[in-house]
Protein backbone atom coordinates (compact mmCIF):
# COMPACT_ATOMS: atom_id res chain seq x y z
CA UNK A 1 0.00 0.00 0.00
CA UNK A 2 1.26 3.52 -0.86
CA UNK A 3 2.56 5.12 2.32
CA UNK A 4 0.33 8.55 1.22
CA UNK A 5 -3.18 6.30 0.82
CA UNK A 6 -1.90 4.51 4.41
CA UNK A 7 -1.36 8.11 6.13
CA UNK A 8 -4.50 9.13 4.21
CA UNK A 9 -6.55 5.66 5.52
CA UNK A 10 -5.49 5.72 8.79
CA UNK A 11 -6.35 10.40 9.29
CA UNK A 12 -10.14 9.08 7.98
CA UNK A 13 -11.01 6.48 10.12
CA UNK A 14 -9.81 8.42 13.11
CA UNK A 15 -11.35 11.13 11.95
CA UNK A 16 -14.75 8.93 11.75
CA UNK A 17 -13.74 7.38 15.06
CA UNK A 18 -13.58 11.09 16.72
CA UNK A 19 -16.88 11.26 15.04
CA UNK A 20 -18.56 8.90 16.57
CA UNK A 21 -17.33 9.80 20.02
CA UNK A 22 -18.53 13.04 19.97
CA UNK A 23 -21.81 12.59 18.62
CA UNK A 24 -22.04 10.21 21.62
CA UNK A 25 -21.68 12.68 23.55
CA UNK A 26 -23.05 15.81 22.38
CA UNK A 27 -26.27 12.78 22.81
CA UNK A 28 -25.53 12.41 26.33
CA UNK A 29 -25.10 15.96 26.69
CA UNK A 30 -28.49 17.40 25.29
CA UNK A 31 -29.83 14.46 26.86
CA UNK A 32 -28.70 15.66 30.27
CA UNK A 33 -29.35 19.08 29.56
CA UNK A 34 -33.16 18.03 28.60
CA UNK A 35 -32.92 16.37 31.65
CA UNK A 36 -32.31 19.28 33.62
CA UNK A 37 -34.98 21.25 31.88
CA UNK A 38 -37.95 19.19 32.80
CA UNK A 39 -36.49 18.04 36.66
CA UNK A 40 -36.82 22.13 36.85
CA UNK A 41 -39.83 22.60 35.27
CA UNK A 42 -41.28 19.55 37.56
CA UNK A 43 -39.87 21.59 41.19
CA UNK A 44 -40.99 24.90 40.16
CA UNK A 45 -44.39 23.45 39.72
CA UNK A 46 -43.76 21.35 42.93
CA UNK A 47 -42.58 24.61 44.76
CA UNK A 48 -45.65 26.38 43.58
CA UNK A 49 -48.24 23.45 44.52
CA UNK A 50 -46.74 23.61 47.99
CA UNK A 51 -47.38 27.54 48.51
CA UNK A 52 -50.86 27.16 47.18
CA UNK A 53 -51.26 24.43 49.73
CA UNK A 54 -50.30 26.30 52.39
CA UNK A 55 -51.50 29.72 51.82
CA UNK A 56 -55.37 27.53 51.35
CA UNK A 57 -54.83 25.42 54.81
CA UNK A 58 -53.70 28.77 56.66
CA UNK A 59 -56.32 30.49 54.36
CA UNK A 60 -58.95 27.73 55.67
CA UNK A 61 -57.82 27.64 59.56
CA UNK A 62 -58.03 31.09 59.60
CA UNK A 63 -61.34 31.48 58.37
CA UNK A 64 -62.54 28.45 60.77
CA UNK A 65 -60.98 30.54 63.71
CA UNK A 66 -62.96 33.66 62.64
CA UNK A 67 -66.55 31.91 62.14
CA UNK A 68 -65.59 30.63 65.60
CA UNK A 69 -65.05 33.62 67.16
CA UNK A 70 -68.29 34.95 65.56
CA UNK A 71 -70.58 32.19 66.94
CA UNK A 72 -69.09 32.73 70.24
CA UNK A 73 -69.29 36.30 70.80
CA UNK A 74 -72.78 36.42 69.05
CA UNK A 75 -71.21 39.06 66.50
CA UNK A 76 -73.56 39.38 63.51
CA UNK A 77 -74.71 42.69 62.07
CA UNK A 78 -78.30 44.27 61.11
CA UNK A 79 -79.23 44.15 57.86
CA UNK A 80 -78.49 47.51 57.49
CA UNK A 81 -77.04 50.03 54.53
CA UNK A 82 -73.37 50.35 56.36
CA UNK A 83 -72.03 46.69 58.12
CA UNK A 84 -68.99 47.19 60.27
CA UNK A 85 -67.55 43.78 61.15
CA UNK A 86 -65.38 43.77 64.60
CA UNK A 87 -62.44 41.26 65.23
CA UNK A 88 -60.18 40.97 68.00
CA UNK A 89 -57.37 37.85 68.28
CA UNK A 90 -54.88 37.96 71.29
CA UNK A 91 -51.65 36.47 71.67
CA UNK A 92 -51.59 35.02 75.30
CA UNK A 93 -47.90 34.47 74.88
CA UNK A 94 -46.22 37.23 74.14
CA UNK A 95 -49.71 39.75 74.49
CA UNK A 96 -50.09 40.71 71.16
CA UNK A 97 -53.44 41.88 70.16
CA UNK A 98 -54.47 42.34 66.65
CA UNK A 99 -57.87 44.93 66.56
CA UNK A 100 -59.74 44.30 63.37
CA UNK A 101 -62.44 46.47 62.13
CA UNK A 102 -64.25 46.74 58.32
CA UNK A 103 -67.12 48.91 57.62
CA UNK A 104 -68.77 48.16 54.37
CA UNK A 105 -71.00 49.94 51.98
CA UNK A 106 -73.44 47.85 49.93
CA UNK A 107 -75.36 49.12 47.49
CA UNK A 108 -77.24 45.95 47.19
CA UNK A 109 -77.74 44.17 50.65
CA UNK A 110 -80.68 42.17 50.72
CA UNK A 111 -79.76 38.65 50.59
CA UNK A 112 -76.85 38.87 51.73
CA UNK A 113 -76.46 36.53 54.98
CA UNK A 114 -73.48 37.47 56.93
CA UNK A 115 -72.39 33.70 58.79
CA UNK A 116 -72.25 31.92 55.84
CA UNK A 117 -70.45 34.34 53.71
CA UNK A 118 -67.78 35.29 55.95
CA UNK A 119 -67.48 31.40 56.40
CA UNK A 120 -66.85 30.53 52.94
CA UNK A 121 -63.41 29.70 52.87
CA UNK A 122 -63.99 26.78 55.48
CA UNK A 123 -67.38 25.83 54.14
CA UNK A 124 -66.58 25.67 50.91
CA UNK A 125 -69.79 28.00 50.34
CA UNK A 126 -69.38 30.56 47.35
CA UNK A 127 -71.22 33.65 46.70
CA UNK A 128 -71.15 36.69 44.08
CA UNK A 129 -70.68 39.81 45.83
CA UNK A 130 -70.61 42.82 43.28
CA UNK A 131 -70.02 46.39 44.47
CA UNK A 132 -68.59 46.14 47.81
CA UNK A 133 -66.82 49.28 49.29
CA UNK A 134 -64.72 48.43 52.39
CA UNK A 135 -62.61 51.23 55.03
CA UNK A 136 -60.40 48.35 56.72
CA UNK A 137 -57.90 48.69 59.68
CA UNK A 138 -55.20 46.84 61.24
CA UNK A 139 -54.75 47.95 64.96
CA UNK A 140 -52.03 45.87 66.65
CA UNK A 141 -50.89 46.40 70.36
CA UNK A 142 -47.81 45.00 72.07
CA UNK A 143 -48.74 44.15 75.79
CA UNK A 144 -51.26 47.03 75.91
CA UNK A 145 -55.06 47.15 76.97
CA UNK A 146 -57.31 48.16 74.11
CA UNK A 147 -60.05 48.74 76.26
CA UNK A 148 -62.44 47.26 73.66
CA UNK A 149 -66.05 46.75 73.89
CA UNK A 150 -68.24 44.47 72.16
CA UNK A 151 -71.76 44.79 72.29
CA UNK A 152 -74.55 43.38 69.92
CA UNK A 153 -72.46 43.68 67.09
CA UNK A 154 -71.54 47.05 67.24
CA UNK A 155 -67.84 47.95 67.85
CA UNK A 156 -69.17 50.48 71.47
CA UNK A 157 -65.82 52.15 72.42
CA UNK A 158 -62.13 52.36 71.17
CA UNK A 159 -59.60 54.01 73.95
CA UNK A 160 -58.72 56.72 72.29
CA UNK A 161 -55.70 57.74 74.66
CA UNK A 162 -54.31 53.83 73.69
CA UNK A 163 -52.38 54.60 70.22
CA UNK A 164 -51.96 51.38 68.39
CA UNK A 165 -48.01 49.99 67.81
CA UNK A 166 -48.97 49.59 63.96
CA UNK A 167 -52.13 50.75 62.52
CA UNK A 168 -53.10 49.96 58.74
CA UNK A 169 -56.12 51.25 56.75
CA UNK A 170 -56.97 50.34 53.62
CA UNK A 171 -59.96 51.11 51.26
CA UNK A 172 -61.20 49.26 48.31
CA UNK A 173 -63.31 46.59 46.89
CA UNK A 174 -63.85 43.14 47.60
CA UNK A 175 -65.47 39.99 46.64
CA UNK A 176 -65.48 37.94 50.21
CA UNK A 177 -65.02 39.26 53.15
CA UNK A 178 -62.77 35.95 54.97
CA UNK A 179 -60.32 36.64 51.96
CA UNK A 180 -60.34 40.72 53.48
CA UNK A 181 -59.64 40.01 57.09
CA UNK A 182 -57.35 37.06 56.20
CA UNK A 183 -54.99 39.10 53.74
CA UNK A 184 -55.62 41.99 56.39
CA UNK A 185 -54.80 40.24 59.79
CA UNK A 186 -52.42 37.16 59.05
CA UNK A 187 -49.44 38.78 57.76
CA UNK A 188 -49.24 40.48 61.37
CA UNK A 189 -48.54 36.59 62.63
CA UNK A 190 -45.20 35.31 63.68
CA UNK A 191 -43.79 32.76 60.71
CA UNK A 192 -43.30 30.22 63.02
CA UNK A 193 -47.18 30.53 63.91
CA UNK A 194 -48.22 30.11 60.27
CA UNK A 195 -45.67 27.45 59.04
CA UNK A 196 -44.24 24.66 60.99
CA UNK A 197 -41.18 22.34 59.81
CA UNK A 198 -42.99 18.44 60.08
CA UNK A 199 -46.08 19.91 57.86
CA UNK A 200 -43.93 21.67 54.90
CA UNK A 201 -41.45 18.57 55.01
CA UNK A 202 -44.03 16.52 54.75
CA UNK A 203 -46.51 18.49 51.85
CA UNK A 204 -42.72 19.17 49.83
CA UNK A 205 -42.33 15.18 50.20
CA UNK A 206 -45.61 14.21 49.20
CA UNK A 207 -45.79 16.97 46.11
CA UNK A 208 -42.01 15.77 44.56
CA UNK A 209 -43.58 12.10 44.62
CA UNK A 210 -46.65 13.36 42.50
CA UNK A 211 -44.15 14.47 40.12
CA UNK A 212 -41.82 11.55 40.42
CA UNK A 213 -39.06 13.54 41.94
CA UNK A 214 -38.09 11.01 44.50
CA UNK A 215 -34.65 12.20 45.32
CA UNK A 216 -32.95 13.99 48.65
CA UNK A 217 -34.14 17.36 48.95
CA UNK A 218 -33.31 20.17 51.94
CA UNK A 219 -35.76 23.15 51.88
CA UNK A 220 -35.37 26.61 53.80
CA UNK A 221 -38.04 30.13 54.30
CA UNK A 222 -36.25 32.90 54.01
CA UNK A 223 -37.87 36.11 55.58
CA UNK A 224 -36.66 39.21 52.60
CA UNK A 225 -33.12 37.05 52.62
CA UNK A 226 -32.45 36.22 56.15
CA UNK A 227 -32.54 32.34 56.74
CA UNK A 228 -35.60 31.40 59.25
CA UNK A 229 -36.35 28.60 61.93
CA UNK A 230 -38.70 27.11 59.12
CA UNK A 231 -35.62 24.77 57.59
CA UNK A 232 -33.91 21.91 57.44
CA UNK A 233 -30.85 20.56 59.06
CA UNK A 234 -28.68 20.15 56.30
CA UNK A 235 -30.06 22.87 54.16
CA UNK A 236 -26.90 24.80 51.97
CA UNK A 237 -27.86 27.47 49.22
CA UNK A 238 -26.58 26.35 46.00
CA UNK A 239 -26.72 28.03 42.53
CA UNK A 240 -27.02 25.16 40.40
CA UNK A 241 -29.29 22.72 42.61
CA UNK A 242 -31.37 25.08 44.70
CA UNK A 243 -35.04 26.22 43.43
CA UNK A 244 -37.23 29.22 44.62
CA UNK A 245 -40.84 30.66 44.90
CA UNK A 246 -42.76 32.87 46.81
CA UNK A 247 -44.77 31.53 49.95
CA UNK A 248 -47.36 33.16 52.07
CA UNK A 249 -48.26 35.47 49.60
CA UNK A 250 -50.44 39.18 50.03
CA UNK A 251 -53.84 39.80 48.17
CA UNK A 252 -51.30 41.09 45.00
CA UNK A 253 -49.32 38.12 45.80
CA UNK A 254 -46.07 39.61 46.88
CA UNK A 255 -44.28 38.14 49.42
CA UNK A 256 -41.81 38.88 52.06
CA UNK A 257 -41.19 34.89 52.43
CA UNK A 258 -39.85 32.76 49.61
CA UNK A 259 -38.97 28.91 49.98
CA UNK A 260 -36.03 27.61 48.77
CA UNK A 261 -35.59 23.92 48.01
CA UNK A 262 -31.87 22.18 47.51
CA UNK A 263 -31.46 19.05 45.64
CA UNK A 264 -28.09 17.85 46.51
CA UNK A 265 -28.20 14.54 44.62
CA UNK A 266 -29.22 16.26 41.64
CA UNK A 267 -26.64 15.05 38.88
CA UNK A 268 -26.74 11.62 40.26
CA UNK A 269 -30.70 11.41 39.74
CA UNK A 270 -30.54 13.02 36.58
CA UNK A 271 -27.90 10.67 35.23
CA UNK A 272 -29.80 7.28 37.01
CA UNK A 273 -32.30 7.65 34.52
CA UNK A 274 -29.37 8.15 31.50
CA UNK A 275 -27.38 5.04 32.66
CA UNK A 276 -28.90 2.21 30.88
CA UNK A 277 -28.64 4.56 27.90
CA UNK A 278 -25.06 5.65 28.58
CA UNK A 279 -23.96 2.17 29.17
CA UNK A 280 -25.45 0.95 26.14
CA UNK A 281 -23.76 4.16 23.99
CA UNK A 282 -20.21 3.29 26.07
CA UNK A 283 -20.40 -0.25 25.14
CA UNK A 284 -20.80 0.32 21.46
CA UNK A 285 -17.98 3.08 21.81
CA UNK A 286 -15.87 0.75 23.27
CA UNK A 287 -17.06 -1.94 20.19
CA UNK A 288 -15.99 0.62 18.06
CA UNK A 289 -12.86 1.45 19.17
CA UNK A 290 -11.90 -2.12 19.80
CA UNK A 291 -12.86 -2.51 16.07
CA UNK A 292 -10.95 0.82 15.45
CA UNK A 293 -7.79 -0.35 16.85
CA UNK A 294 -8.24 -4.19 15.16
CA UNK A 295 -8.40 -2.64 11.83
CA UNK A 296 -5.26 0.07 12.45
CA UNK A 297 -3.42 -3.00 13.83
CA UNK A 298 -4.19 -5.25 10.66
CA UNK A 299 -3.20 -2.52 8.56
CA UNK A 300 0.18 -1.77 10.30
CA UNK A 301 0.83 -5.23 9.77
CA UNK A 302 0.17 -5.62 6.26
CA UNK A 303 2.03 -2.65 6.12
CA UNK A 304 5.01 -4.09 7.99
CA UNK A 305 4.29 -7.80 5.82
CA UNK A 306 4.68 -5.60 2.89
CA UNK A 307 7.96 -4.26 3.88
CA UNK A 308 8.93 -7.23 5.17
CA UNK A 309 8.04 -9.11 1.77
CA UNK A 310 10.00 -6.15 -0.66
CA UNK A 311 12.97 -6.33 1.74
CA UNK A 312 12.76 -10.10 1.86
CA UNK A 313 12.50 -10.55 -2.18
CA UNK A 314 15.24 -7.52 -2.27
CA UNK A 315 17.45 -9.55 -0.46
CA UNK A 316 16.87 -12.82 -1.73
CA UNK A 317 17.03 -11.04 -5.39
CA UNK A 318 20.82 -9.74 -4.32
CA UNK A 319 21.54 -13.21 -2.83
CA UNK A 320 21.04 -14.75 -5.90
CA UNK A 321 22.29 -12.65 -8.05
CA UNK A 322 25.99 -12.92 -7.18
CA UNK A 323 25.97 -16.83 -7.84
CA UNK A 324 23.90 -16.91 -10.53
CA UNK A 325 26.30 -13.97 -12.10
CA UNK A 326 28.99 -16.69 -11.00
CA UNK A 327 28.02 -19.39 -12.83
CA UNK A 328 27.07 -17.28 -16.13
CA UNK A 329 30.31 -16.13 -15.79
CA UNK A 330 32.15 -19.69 -15.13
CA UNK A 331 30.02 -21.37 -17.90
CA UNK A 332 30.64 -18.41 -20.55
CA UNK A 333 34.82 -19.57 -19.99
CA UNK A 334 34.36 -22.13 -20.55
CA UNK A 335 32.99 -22.38 -23.65
CA UNK A 336 36.09 -20.77 -24.58
CA UNK A 337 38.08 -22.48 -26.87
CA UNK A 338 41.01 -21.52 -25.37
CA UNK A 339 39.87 -22.40 -21.70
CA UNK A 340 38.08 -25.66 -22.76
CA UNK A 341 41.64 -27.21 -23.31
CA UNK A 342 42.87 -26.29 -20.16
CA UNK A 343 41.66 -29.00 -18.08
CA UNK A 344 42.80 -26.83 -14.70
CA UNK A 345 40.65 -23.99 -15.28
CA UNK A 346 37.94 -25.60 -16.21
CA UNK A 347 37.72 -27.84 -13.60
CA UNK A 348 38.77 -25.02 -11.37
CA UNK A 349 35.20 -23.41 -13.01
CA UNK A 350 32.74 -26.03 -12.50
CA UNK A 351 33.93 -26.22 -8.77
CA UNK A 352 33.17 -22.63 -8.54
CA UNK A 353 29.87 -23.42 -10.29
CA UNK A 354 29.09 -26.07 -8.02
CA UNK A 355 30.04 -24.35 -4.52
CA UNK A 356 27.46 -21.50 -5.87
CA UNK A 357 25.06 -24.16 -6.90
CA UNK A 358 25.56 -25.17 -3.01
CA UNK A 359 25.39 -21.78 -1.46
CA UNK A 360 21.75 -21.26 -3.07
CA UNK A 361 20.41 -24.91 -2.51
CA UNK A 362 21.41 -24.12 0.97
CA UNK A 363 19.62 -20.69 1.05
CA UNK A 364 16.24 -22.87 -0.41
CA UNK A 365 16.75 -25.48 2.01
CA UNK A 366 16.65 -22.75 4.88
CA UNK A 367 13.18 -21.56 3.61
CA UNK A 368 12.00 -24.80 3.74
CA UNK A 369 13.31 -25.64 7.06
CA UNK A 370 11.90 -22.81 9.06
CA UNK A 371 8.50 -23.55 7.16
CA UNK A 372 8.53 -27.33 8.51
CA UNK A 373 9.27 -26.32 11.79
CA UNK A 374 6.44 -23.84 11.78
CA UNK A 375 4.50 -27.05 10.78
CA UNK A 376 5.81 -29.09 12.97
CA UNK A 377 7.15 -31.56 9.97
CA UNK A 378 10.51 -31.09 10.86
CA UNK A 379 12.04 -34.12 12.50
CA UNK A 380 14.82 -33.28 15.23
CA UNK A 381 16.27 -36.11 16.88
CA UNK A 382 17.94 -35.63 19.99
CA UNK A 383 21.02 -36.93 22.03
CA UNK A 384 23.22 -36.27 24.93
CA UNK A 385 25.78 -34.56 23.77
CA UNK A 386 28.80 -32.07 25.35
CA UNK A 387 27.61 -28.42 24.87
CA UNK A 388 31.39 -26.90 24.79
CA UNK A 389 32.13 -29.59 22.01
CA UNK A 390 29.40 -28.09 20.19
CA UNK A 391 30.29 -24.56 20.56
CA UNK A 392 33.56 -25.77 19.45
CA UNK A 393 32.07 -26.99 15.96
CA UNK A 394 30.31 -23.68 15.54
CA UNK A 395 33.52 -21.43 16.25
CA UNK A 396 35.79 -23.78 13.86
CA UNK A 397 33.18 -22.67 10.96
CA UNK A 398 33.33 -19.17 11.35
CA UNK A 399 37.23 -18.94 12.12
CA UNK A 400 38.01 -18.11 8.96
CA UNK A 401 35.50 -15.17 8.39
CA UNK A 402 36.90 -13.78 11.76
CA UNK A 403 40.06 -14.08 10.15
CA UNK A 404 39.36 -12.45 6.90
CA UNK A 405 37.98 -9.69 9.58
CA UNK A 406 40.94 -9.18 11.05
CA UNK A 407 38.74 -9.95 14.00
CA UNK A 408 39.15 -11.97 17.62
CA UNK A 409 37.49 -14.05 19.23
CA UNK A 410 37.90 -15.24 23.23
CA UNK A 411 36.37 -18.32 24.91
CA UNK A 412 35.14 -17.95 28.57
CA UNK A 413 34.07 -21.59 29.61
CA UNK A 414 33.32 -21.79 33.55
CA UNK A 415 30.69 -24.88 33.34
CA UNK A 416 31.62 -27.49 35.52
CA UNK A 417 28.29 -29.38 33.60
CA UNK A 418 27.40 -29.35 30.00
CA UNK A 419 25.69 -32.18 29.16
CA UNK A 420 22.93 -31.59 27.00
CA UNK A 421 19.82 -33.10 25.05
CA UNK A 422 19.70 -31.62 22.17
CA UNK A 423 20.85 -32.33 18.18
CA UNK A 424 23.78 -31.29 17.44
CA UNK A 425 23.66 -30.43 13.72
CA UNK A 426 20.69 -27.97 14.42
CA UNK A 427 22.76 -26.32 17.26
CA UNK A 428 26.05 -26.11 15.81
CA UNK A 429 24.13 -23.75 13.00
CA UNK A 430 22.08 -22.07 15.66
CA UNK A 431 25.89 -21.28 17.16
CA UNK A 432 26.87 -20.37 13.78
CA UNK A 433 23.96 -18.06 12.71
CA UNK A 434 24.07 -15.81 16.10
CA UNK A 435 28.14 -15.91 15.11
CA UNK A 436 27.51 -14.93 11.72
CA UNK A 437 25.59 -11.99 12.76
CA UNK A 438 27.93 -10.46 15.29
CA UNK A 439 30.39 -10.67 12.37
CA UNK A 440 28.25 -9.28 9.74
CA UNK A 441 26.94 -6.72 12.15
CA UNK A 442 30.42 -5.40 12.99
CA UNK A 443 31.28 -2.20 11.04
CA UNK A 444 35.12 -2.24 12.06
CA UNK A 445 37.35 -5.70 13.00
CA UNK A 446 34.43 -8.01 14.98
CA UNK A 447 35.51 -8.91 18.73
CA UNK A 448 33.61 -11.39 19.68
CA UNK A 449 33.29 -13.07 23.47
CA UNK A 450 31.95 -16.43 24.37
CA UNK A 451 30.79 -17.15 28.22
CA UNK A 452 29.68 -20.46 29.29
CA UNK A 453 28.33 -20.79 33.35
CA UNK A 454 25.76 -23.21 35.16
CA UNK A 455 22.44 -21.36 36.91
CA UNK A 456 21.09 -23.83 38.41
CA UNK A 457 20.18 -26.64 36.36
CA UNK A 458 20.50 -24.95 32.87
CA UNK A 459 23.77 -23.85 31.39
CA UNK A 460 23.55 -20.42 30.05
CA UNK A 461 25.71 -19.35 26.42
CA UNK A 462 26.13 -15.60 26.17
CA UNK A 463 27.68 -14.30 22.99
CA UNK A 464 28.68 -10.99 23.02
CA UNK A 465 29.81 -8.47 20.31
CA UNK A 466 31.14 -5.20 20.22
CA UNK A 467 28.98 -4.35 16.91
CA UNK A 468 26.92 -1.87 15.07
CA UNK A 469 23.87 -3.52 18.33
CA UNK A 470 20.43 -2.20 17.48
CA UNK A 471 17.36 -0.62 19.05
CA UNK A 472 14.74 -1.26 21.77
CA UNK A 473 11.68 -1.95 19.33
CA UNK A 474 13.95 -3.70 16.50
CA UNK A 475 15.04 -6.62 20.15
CA UNK A 476 11.29 -7.31 20.29
CA UNK A 477 11.45 -8.15 16.73
CA UNK A 478 14.71 -10.02 15.54
CA UNK A 479 13.33 -13.34 16.07
CA UNK A 480 10.47 -12.69 13.50
CA UNK A 481 10.50 -14.11 10.03
CA UNK A 482 12.02 -12.13 7.75
CA UNK A 483 12.54 -9.29 9.99
CA UNK A 484 15.88 -7.07 9.38
CA UNK A 485 16.07 -3.71 10.83
CA UNK A 486 14.96 -1.46 8.23
CA UNK A 487 17.61 0.34 6.19
CA UNK A 488 16.00 1.15 3.38
CA UNK A 489 17.41 0.01 -0.17
CA UNK A 490 20.81 -0.67 1.26
CA UNK A 491 22.01 -4.26 1.03
CA UNK A 492 25.63 -3.72 2.13
CA UNK A 493 24.91 -6.28 5.24
CA UNK A 494 23.78 -9.57 3.07
CA UNK A 495 20.77 -11.88 4.04
CA UNK A 496 17.51 -12.36 4.24
CA UNK A 497 16.07 -12.43 7.69
CA UNK A 498 15.59 -16.14 8.28
CA UNK A 499 18.83 -16.95 10.39
CA UNK A 500 17.61 -15.63 13.75
CA UNK A 501 13.47 -17.13 13.23
CA UNK A 502 15.18 -20.22 12.66
CA UNK A 503 17.58 -20.18 15.52
CA UNK A 504 14.33 -19.29 17.70
CA UNK A 505 12.60 -22.05 16.24
CA UNK A 506 15.22 -24.61 17.28
CA UNK A 507 15.56 -23.13 20.59
CA UNK A 508 12.00 -23.11 21.18
CA UNK A 509 11.91 -26.91 20.11
CA UNK A 510 14.41 -27.94 22.66
CA UNK A 511 12.41 -26.58 25.70
CA UNK A 512 15.00 -23.72 25.86
CA UNK A 513 15.31 -19.82 25.85
CA UNK A 514 16.95 -17.49 23.73
CA UNK A 515 16.73 -13.51 24.27
CA UNK A 516 18.92 -10.47 23.17
CA UNK A 517 20.15 -7.53 24.84
CA UNK A 518 21.56 -4.64 22.85
CA UNK A 519 22.19 -0.85 22.38
CA UNK A 520 22.43 0.82 19.47
CA UNK A 521 26.35 1.98 18.82
CA UNK A 522 27.30 -0.50 22.19
CA UNK A 523 26.97 -4.18 20.52
CA UNK A 524 24.67 -6.70 21.37
CA UNK A 525 24.78 -10.23 23.55
CA UNK A 526 22.78 -13.27 23.00
CA UNK A 527 21.89 -15.61 25.89
CA UNK A 528 20.67 -18.85 25.25
CA UNK A 529 19.58 -20.87 28.72
CA UNK A 530 19.58 -24.91 27.78
CA UNK A 531 18.21 -27.53 30.80
CA UNK A 532 20.76 -30.37 31.66
CA UNK A 533 20.96 -33.24 31.84
CA UNK A 534 20.51 -34.65 35.71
Amino acid sequence: MNKYRFQFLIVLMSLALAGIILIQLYWIRTTYENKDDQFQHLVNQTIGKVADKVKEKERYEFAKKVYEYRTKTGQVPDKNQIKEIFYIEKDNRTNEEIVYSNIISVENFNDFNFGKSFIDSASGYKKDYNNYISRRKTEVYHGKNTNVDIGAGIHQSMNTKTKPDVLVEKNGTVSEFSDLMYYDIVPFYQLEDRLDNESLQNLIKEELKNNKVETNFEYAVFDNSIETSIKSENFVYNDKNTYSAPILTDIDNHSEYQLYINFPDKSRFLVSDLLPFIFISLLFTIVIIAAYYSAIRQLITQRQISEIKNDFINNMTHEFKTPIATINLALDAIKNPKIISDEEKVLRYVQMIRDENKRMHAQIENILRISKLEKKELDIPKEKVELTEVLEVAIDHVSLLIEDREGTLNIHFNTTRDSVLINPTHFTSVFVNILDNAIKYSPNAPKIDIYTENVKDSIVVKIKDQGAGMSKAATKKIFDKFYREHTGDLHNVKGHGLGLAYVKQIVDDHNAQVYVESEKGKGSTFIIKIPLIN
